[in-house]
């Protein structure tokens, strides 16, 4: 008894490209995503390692409160400038890299479609995320010392908070990047430790010394 053919399935049919085209930009629309969640929290872990270690070298010759809340403030500010401006320069380099690029590949067209001015980089946006991020960490060790008269308690509490902070940062970072979470929250905190200690080492040295 003979069977009639059954017409092979269109692996590359239109339905199928149009499935494919869609899955390809979930993942890079995910991609994307990450990325900047990434940058979010290397952004606010240096807000927080920065942050907590000027307030600690300053603590270390001069205990009141008052020093170490404005030295965090200002190292605040300055850092978050700082990073914004890093950020925006270097973004920029990136938008003007890819629009000639876009517009070589469009022989020579000097106006770019709405699709291609979507995928363009953002440096306004980049600058923004990145000192919102700083201040974000910052804040955990400012917030720690406002209101702790007592010099041994405010600074073992901004080391126990700063180390809390460090941990969920490294977790974070793992998740992003795929990695071990239990060596990346390691990683980060050993740094964040190792950054403290030699600024409050070396702060109270000079201090010691009468400089």
């Amino acid at each position: 008894m003979a069977f009639p053919e059954l017409e092979p399935r269109n692996q590359t049919g239109p339905n199928n490209d149009v499935e494919q085209q869609i899955d390809l930009e979930i993942g890079v629309n995910y991609f994307q995503r990450a990325q900047w969640l990434r940058a979010a929290v290397l952004g606010a872990s240096d807000g927080l390692v920065s942050t907590a270690s000027l307030m600690m070298g300053v603590g270390a010759v001069k205990q009141d409160v008052k020093s170490m809340i404005i030295t965090g403030f200002a190292g605040m500010v300055a850092g978050a400038c700082s990073m914004a401006i890093g950020e925006f320069v270097s973004v920029y380099s990136q938008y003007d890299i890819e629009v000639s690029q876009m517009k070589r590949q469009n022989d020579g067209k000097e106006s770019l479609d709405q699709g291609e001015k979507e995928d363009l980089p953002n440096p306004f946006q980049a600058a923004g995320a990145s000192a919102l991020s700083f201040v974000v960490g910052a804040l955990v060790p400012l917030l720690s010392a406002s209101f702790i008269k007592d010099y041994k308690v405010r600074l073992a509490l901004v080391i126990a908070m700063s180390t809390l902070a460090l941990l969920a940062f490294g977790v974070v970072g793992a998740v992003l990047g795929r990695s071990s979470v239990k060596k990346s929250s390691l990683r980060v905190l050993a740094g964040g430790w190792l950054a403290m200690g030699i600024t409050y080492g070396l702060t109270k040295l000079i201090g010691l010394a009468g400089v």
